[in-house]
Formats: C-alpha cells, sequence, structure tokens
C-alpha cells in the first residue's frame, strides 16, 4: 500500500515539534528538571561534603548506581524515573535551606536532619504537595516557621526540633489533616500553643517542651473533642501556668504525660488516673499541692510519676525510678 506523502511529511513535522519537549521532561530516563535541581544543589559549597554524588544522573546512569541518599521511582504519568526521596543526614553540609529542594515536585520524603542549615525555610515550600515527611531536626535553622507549611497537606512526621525557630507556632499546622508526629521542642517558640491542633484527628505525637510558651492546658484543650489520638503530650521546660483541668482525663488514649519544669499550680484531680493507658506521668518542678489521688498508686499500667519539685503534702511519694525518655527514629519514620 502507497504511503501518502503528505501524511509522511505531516508525522515528521509534529515529531520535530515535539523532540525539544521531551527534552525538557526527560534527561536520560529521569526528568531533567530533577537532575538539574539537584546537579545545582551538588555544585554549591555547602553540598560539596557529599562525595558519593558521582556521575551527572542522580538517578543513577550507566553502571553508576543512583545518589547517596537519592531515592528514584519510576513516573506514574510517563516513562521516566523522578526522585522521590532525598536523605542526606549528618554529613555536614553547612548554609542555608536549599530552595531549589522545593522544585522536587515528586518527593514524599525530605530528610537532612543533624546538619549545619541556617537560615529560615523558604515559603516555597508548600510547592511539594506530594511530602508525607518533612524532618529538618539538629541544624540551626532560625526564623519563624513559615505558614506555608500548612499547604502540605499530604504530611504526616514533621521533626523540626533543635533548631533556633522562634515567634509562634503557627496555627496553619493544624491544616495538615494527615499529621501524626509534630516536634517541635529545643526551639524558642513563645505565645500559646494553637488550640486548633487539637484538631488533627491523626495526631499521636506532640512534643513543644524546652521553649519560652506560656498559657495554661485549659486553653489548650477547649475545642471539644480535642486530641483523639494523641498518646504523647510533652509541654516540659516552659512557661505554663495554672492547674490540671479535669477535662485533660477526655484524652482517653494518653500515654505520657510530661509537664516537669513549668509554673502550674493546684491539685492534682483524681479523674486523670482515670486515663487507662497512662503509663508515665511527669508532674515535677511546678507548685503544685495537696495530695496525690489513690487511684494512682492502683493504676494498672502506670509505671512511673515523677513529683519531685512540688508542694505536695509530707508522706507523697513518686512511682517508679525516674529515667528521661528517649524515643528512637522509629517511633517517628515508620
Amino acid at each position: 500500500m502507497a504511503i501518502d506523502p503528505r501524511r509522511s511529511w505531516l508525522s515528521s513535522a509534529l515529531l520535530l515539534l515535539l523532540l525539544p519537549l521531551l527534552n525538557v521532561v526527560v534527561d536520560g530516563k529521569t526528568l531533567k528538571r530533577d537532575v538539574k535541581v539537584l546537579n545545582e544543589i551538588k555544585a554549591s559549597l555547602g553540598w560539596r561534603v557529599v562525595y558519593a554524588w558521582v556521575g551527572e544522573d542522580p538517578c543513577g546512569e550507566g553502571d553508576l548506581p543512583p545518589w547517596f541518599g537519592v531515592t528514584c521511582s519510576r513516573s506514574t504519568v510517563g516513562d521516566y524515573k523522578v526522585v522521590t526521596e532525598l536523605e542526606v543526614y549528618a554529613v555536614s553540609i553547612v548554609g542555608p535551606f536549599p530552595i531549589a529542594v522545593t522544585n522536587l515536585l515528586d518527593l514524599t520524603r525530605l530528610d537532612l536532619h543533624n546538619n549545619k542549615l541556617t537560615g529560615p525555610i523558604p515559603p516555597q515550600i508548600e510547592r511539594l504537595k506530594r511530602l508525607k515527611i518533612l524532618n529538618l531536626r539538629w541544624n540551626k535553622l532560625q526564623d519563624a516557621i513559615p505558614p506555608e507549611i500548612g499547604e502540605l497537606k499530604q504530611l504526616t512526621h514533621l521533626h523540626l526540633s533543635f533548631n533556633n525557630f522562634k515567634g509562634e507556632i503557627p496555627k496553619e499546622l493544624a491544616n495538615l489533616p494527615e499529621l501524626r508526629y509534630l516536634q517541635l521542642h529545643e526551639n524558642r517558640f513563645t505565645g500559646r500553643i494553637p488550640p486548633e491542633l487539637g484538631t488533627l484527628q491523626h495526631l499521636r505525637h506532640l512534643d513543644v517542651g524546652n521553649n519560652h510558651l506560656v498559657g495554661t492546658i485549659r486553653e489548650l484543650i477547649r475545642i471539644e473533642g480535642c486530641f483523639p489520638a494523641l498518646r504523647n503530650l510533652y509541654l516540659n521546660n516552659n512557661y505554663l501556668t495554672g492547674g490540671i483541668p479535669a477535662q485533660l482525663a477526655n484524652l482517653s488514649n494518653l500515654e505520657i504525660l510530661y509537664l516537669s519544669y513549668n509554673k502550674m499550680s493546684g491539685i492534682i484531680p483524681s479523674s486523670l488516673a482515670h486515663i487507662s493507658k497512662l503509663t508515665y506521668l511527669y508532674l515535677d518542678h511546678n507548685q503544685f499541692s495537696g495530695r496525690i489521688p489513690d487511684a494512682f498508686y492502683k493504676h494498672p499500667f502506670l509505671k512511673e510519676m515523677y513529683i519531685k519539685g512540688n508542694s505536695f503534702r509530707q508522706g507523697v511519694n513518686p512511682i517508679g525510678v525516674h529515667k528521661v525518655l528517649e524515643l528512637s527514629d522509629a517511633d517517628f519514620v515508620f
């Protein structure tokens, strides 16, 4: 059958028009955008410590493996690879947070913890719509947390502890419907803890210890039905005042309650002993008074109740031997 020359010419013309577009999309089977971004980061002074980044393609080319800490996946919309995870931690990276990372639009995990990153988190972080895990703890990041983080609707883990963040904890974090772990301890946050965080239906772990926060627990749990899944609540080493409201017992899944080193006062409500899963209760170094209800001493799961540094009646005894709770990365990342 004869080939229509006009149709053949048209096909060739269309191919010529599409070639530049294909070059934009794919570069050696890896999305050119991702290749460009990671090579740009590789060339920056503070990232030259990553010696294992060999070659031009971060997803690997020829006999070269993918770059250290880079995970690639096959795109769901085309026959090419995209960068889905970037885990480069504890390698002494210095300098500001790399804004170019926010162009890796398929990222689901970004882990740069235990480096020497400085400056703020850029508002462009909102571009990473598929991000589920953001781990930036143990750096030297500073300024306020950008409210744009509230646009990362798939985020489940947010680890920003051990930095120099300041200002108020943004209430926009309550816009993260899938959030399960929120670690903000060891920073310089001020103001009150947003009660809006209580609307997060899946939040299991909230740690805002070792900051400069004020307010009361009553203000934090004022929303009806708040914190339905919360297991661990760390409020220690702040400037919280007031007492422990009886309504705190409504957090029925609570296992760890850490209130040490605040300015709280009043008596310990007996209703707190009705939290069936409560395992660790730290009340030390506050201004609590009165007696400890007998129900605490009969609690089936309470392993430790630390009460030192208060004004309890004589004869009130602690439970267990005080120890510092340290949870492993595995408790948060998976």
